[in-house]
């Protein structure tokens, strides 16, 4: 069993006192509060930084329900700071944002659909485009669940695809493609080579800011999961594929863990507690490397700027459980439950007795 007094401190504060990072990476499985920690950390990086800017790429966006404030698609300044800004993308492409004429449009979809995965991938670079116009001290990414943060570090292998791809169409077919371009009406300057340009300026993009991803002094990812099995495999799973992408991640956190409290008297949280312990221990051995931040299983949501302010401080100190072990009042405490408990078996006991002479 690991010892967790043998272990690095159990805090992202590591993070926070790496001035270089410019991209801080948020992941995981779905469900297991990668939103809640995103949000809590961009709000640490904003009392550190100059300005910090956090970036939902989840399709089901959670950014406006965490800080209870609706965001779009374009950096909006979050509610009681003065240099956190929020905002929520879509990884999907649409027609009006591809530009050009209505004959450019529907020769763009239709190339674009031949090529799996390079509509999310030129809308990735259209946002990284239009984020690196931006002065932000430090960009957190709110991802979504770990499949698809995976293609989104794809991304740069899928543009080059699909670049090579409609070089050879061109090679091969140039002169039918520049017939098909007069003839949805399109001219020269909206023609195969301004595709082509397009395609060859995104990749210009995404593979600068790749070059930036695998830099572990600008870029980190954090991997946030629950003491599960499920979770544990997950994170394996994606700490496997950001090694492979040569991405830095050293930090894990482990969520919803069910602390020793001196209230836990509960036979379900005790079992749970057991389960959950069996896991950590498998966590502190395989990451024994890793900072390791463990956050407790709480009665209530973390919604609203000031809930998680107030639980943003589990982040930067150990949380210590309510108990303290071999105290006189906490054992008191615990006869005082048990007679109770004896008390309430016995009466029922006697209830029970008294229906079976009756019958």
């Amino acid at each position: 069993m690991a010892d967790n007094l043998d272990l690095p401190e159990a805090t992202v504060q590591n993070i926070l006192d790496q001035e270089t990072l410019k991209w801080v990476f948020v992941g995981g499985k779905g469900g297991v509060g990668k939103t809640t920690c995103s949000s809590i950390l961009s709000i640490l990086l904003a009392g550190v930084r100059s300005s910090v800017l956090i970036i939902s790429t989840d399709p089901a966006h959670n950014l406006s329900d965490a800080f209870q404030q609706r965001f779009t698609n374009t950096p909006t300044l979050v509610n009681g700071f003065n240099n956190l800004y929020a905002m929520e993308v879509d990884p999907t492409v649409e027609n009006e944002d591809v530009g050009g004429p209505e004959g450019m449009d529907s020769l763009f979809s239709e190339l674009a659909n031949a090529i799996p995965g390079i509509d999310e991938a030129m809308s990735f670079a259209e946002m990284l485009k239009l984020v690196q116009t931006m002065d932000y001290s430090c960009i957190v990414f709110d991802t979504a669940p770990t499949g698809h943060t995976l293609r989104l570090l794809q991304f740069p292998a899928t543009l080059e695809k699909g670049l090579a791809k409609m070089m050879s169409l061109k090679s091969k077919f140039g002169g039918l493609l520049s017939q098909m371009t007069r003839l949805f009406g399109v001219d020269d300057e909206f023609g195969e080579d301004a595709i082509l340009g397009r395609l060859e300026g995104m990749k210009e993009v995404i593979e600068q800011v790749n070059k930036q991803f695998k830099d572990p002094d600008l870029t980190t990812f954090v991997c946030v999961c629950i003491p599960e099995f499920l979770s544990l495999y997950e994170t394996e799973r994606l700490v496997q594929e950001l090694t492979k992408f040569e991405i830095d991640t050293h930090n894990i956190i482990i969520n919803q863990v069910i602390f020793d409290d001196e209230d836990v008297e509960s036979k379900l949280l005790k079992a749970r507690m057991r389960m959950q312990q069996k896991y950590l221990d498998q966590f502190y051995m395989l990451y024994d490397d890793f900072h390791i931040t463990k956050l407790p299983l709480l009665p209530d949501e973390v919604t609203g700027v000031e809930a998680l302010k107030s639980f943003s401080h589990h982040f930067l100190s150990p949380y210590q459980p309510s108990s303290n072990e071999g105290t006189v009042e906490k054992l008191e405490r615990r006869i005082s439950a048990l007679k109770q408990q004896i008390s309430d078996a016995e009466a029922e006991l006697e209830k029970l007795r008294k229906g079976k002479e009756k019958a």
